[in-house]
C-alpha cells in the first residue's frame, strides 16, 4: 500500500506542487529571454506593458490548463481505469518538458505557453485522478492516512521546487530551461513503477464486473489473509448500485440524493483555495523583512515555509486517528486565529521591535494549520462522500471548482491586497471560520466507515423526514 501511494503521487500531485513552485526562480530570466526573442523577431524593444502580459499568460495558462484537465481527468478515469488514466497522464507531461525545453535554443516563447499549458493539464488529471484511485485502493481504517499522501507528495513538490530553482542549482540564467523541463523525471519515474500494482479494486469489480481481477488486485494491495472483509466491502456496495452506470457531471447537480455530498465538497473545495494561504506567502518576503533578514537570504529562509507544509503533511498521516471531522475544523479554527494575530501584528508592526518576530511566527504556524486540512483531508473527503457511480464525476466537479477559485485568486488577490493592505487577513479569517462552521453543522464523522454507511449519514440531510 505504501509502495503503491508512492508510485501513485510521485507523478500525480507532486507534478502539481512542482510546478506551482518552479516557476518562480526564473521570472527574471525568462524576461530577459523574452525581451531578447522580440528584438530579434521584430527588431525593436518589447514594450514594457507586452511583457507584462506576456509573463501573466505564461505564469497563468498552467491554471487554465489545470482547468481542462479537471474536465477531462473523470471521464479518463472511467474509460481507460485509474490506473490507465494516470499512465497515459505521463505523456502529456514529457510533451509539455520537451516543448519547454526547446523554447530557448529555438527562440520560440509561444513553445514555453504550450509547454505550461499542457502541464496544467497534467496536473488537473493528476490531482483528480490520484485521490480517486487511493480512496478505492485503501482499506477504510487506513483511508484517511494512505489518502495523506496526495497531500505530502503535493507539499512535496513544491519544496523540491524551491530547492532545485534555488540559483545554485537550476535556477541560474543558463540553467532555467532544464529547470522548466525537469517535470520529466517524476512522469518517467511513474511510468517505470507503477505498472507493476493492479488496478483500482472497485473499479475491477463495480465498473468492469471482473471479480477474478478485483480478488487479485485486493491480494496485491491487502495480503490474502486480510482482503476477504474488503471484498465483501465491494460486493456490498455494488448490490447496492444494481449495475447503476457512471455519472455525469452534469447528473449530480440533479440527483437529490446527493445534494448536501455535493455542496459540502464545492465549500471545502473552494475554502482551500481562498482560505488566505497565498496571502501568507504574497506578505512573508514582507514580513521576513521586517524581522531583519537579508533580501538576498529571503529565498531559503521561504524553503522553511515549505519545509512546514511537507512536516505538517507527514505528521497528519498519525493524526487521522483523531477523526477527519474534527482535524477539519481544528484547522480552520486555527487558521482563523492566526489571521486575527497577524492583522494586528502587521499593523503594529513598528510599534515594539518584538513584533516583526510575531508576524513571522505567525507565517509558519498558519502554514503548519492549512497542513492540517486544506492542504490534504479535502480529498480524502471527496472520496468518501460518493458511492463508486458518483465519484469520478464529484471529483471533476471539485477538481474544476478548485481550479476555477486557484485562477480567481490569482487575478483578485493582488487588487484585494492593494485595497485592504494587512487587513485582507479580516476576509480570509471571515471565511475560515464559515467554513469551519458548516463543517461542525453539516458534515459527520467518516472515519472507519464504508461508503456505504457514510451515504445513509447524508440520507437524512437530502431527504429529511422523508428518509
Amino acid at each position: 500500500l505504501f509502495l503503491a501511494v508512492c508510485a501513485v503521487g510521485i507523478g500525480g500531485t507532486f507534478q502539481y506542487g512542482y510546478n506551482v513552485s518552479i516557476i518562480n526562480a526564473p521570472t527574471q530570466h525568462i524576461h530577459k529571454f523574452l525581451n531578447e526573442t522580440w528584438s530579434s523577431r521584430y527588431r525593436k524593444e518589447l514594450n514594457p506593458d507586452l511583457l507584462t502580459f506576456l509573463w501573466s499568460v505564461i505564469a497563468s495558462i498552467f491554471s487554465l490548463g489545470g482547468l481542462c484537465g479537471a474536465l477531462i481527468g473523470g471521464s479518463m478515469a472511467i474509460r481507460l481505469g485509474r490506473k490507465g488514466a494516470l499512465l497515459m497522464n505521463n505523456v502529456i507531461a514529457i510533451l509539455a518538458s520537451i516543448l519547454m525545453g526547446i523554447s530557448f535554443p529555438t527562440g520560440l516563447f509561444e513553445l514555453l505557453i504550450a509547454g505550461r499549458f499542457l502541464i496544467g493539464i497534467n496536473s488537473g488529471i493528476g490531482f483528480c485522478v490520484q485521490p480517486l484511485y487511493i480512496g478505492e485502493f485503501a482499506p477504510k481504517h487506513l483511508r484517511g492516512g494512505l489518502a495523506m499522501g496526495t497531500s505530502i507528495f503535493l507539499t512535496g513538490g513544491i519544496l523540491t521546487g524551491q530547492i532545485i530553482g534555488l540559483r545554485e542549482l537550476l535556477g541560474g540564467e543558463k540553467h532555467w530551461p532544464l529547470l522548466l523541463s525537469s517535470s520529466c523525471i517524476p512522469a518517467l519515474a511513474q511510468l517505470l513503477f507503477l505498472p507493476w500494482f493492479p488496478e483500482s479494486p472497485r473499479y475491477l469489480l463495480i465498473d468492469r464486473g471482473d471479480e477474478l481481477s478485483c480478488a487479485k488486485a485486493l491480494k496485491r494491495f491487502h495480503g490474502s489473509s486480510e482482503y476477504r472483509r474488503e471484498m465483501e466491502d465491494i460486493q456490498q456496495e455494488c448490490f447496492a448500485l444494481d449495475g447503476e452506470k457512471p455519472k455525469k457531471p452534469w447528473q449530480l447537480f440533479t440527483d437529490p440524493g446527493v445534494r448536501w455530498q455535493l455542496i459540502t465538497v464545492i465549500v471545502m473545495t473552494m475554502g482551500q483555495q481562498l482560505s488566505g494561504i497565498n496571502a501568507i506567502y504574497f506578505y512573508a518576503t514582507y514580513v521576513f523583512e521586517q524581522a531583519g533578514i537579508l533580501a538576498e537570504k529571503i529565498p531559503y529562509v521561504t524553503l522553511g515555509t515549505g519545509v512546514c507544509e511537507c512536516l505538517t503533511a507527514l505528521s497528519c498521516v498519525r493524526s487521522n486517528s483523531v477523526g477527519r471531522r474534527s482535524l477539519i475544523i481544528g484547522g480552520y479554527l486555527l487558521m482563523t486565529l492566526w489571521c486575527t494575530v497577524l492583522t494586528f501584528s502587521l499593523t503594529y508592526q513598528e510599534l515594539y521591535s518584538w513584533v516583526p518576530y510575531l508576524s513571522m511566527t505567525c507565517v509558519f504556524a498558519f502554514i503548519l494549520s492549512f497542513g492540517l486540512l486544506p492542504g490534504g483531508i479535502t480529498n480524502t473527503l471527496t472520496a468518501e462522500l460518493f458511492v463508486q457511480s458518483s465519484r469520478p464525476a464529484a471529483y471533476m466537479i471539485a477538481g474544476t471548482v478548485s481550479w476555477i477559485s486557484f485562477f480567481t485568486v490569482g487575478m483578485l488577490f493582488p487588487f484585494i491586497v492593494n485595497g485592504l493592505k494587512q487587513y485582507c487577513f479580516v476576509v480570509f479569517l471571515l471565511e475560515c471560520f464559515f467554513v469551519a462552521a458548516f463543517i461542525f453543522l453539516i458534515i459527520p464523522e467518516t472515519k472507519n466507515k464504508s461508503f456505504l454507511e457514510i451515504k445513509k449519514e447524508f440520507h437524512k440531510l437530502n431527504f429529511g423526514r422523508n428518509a
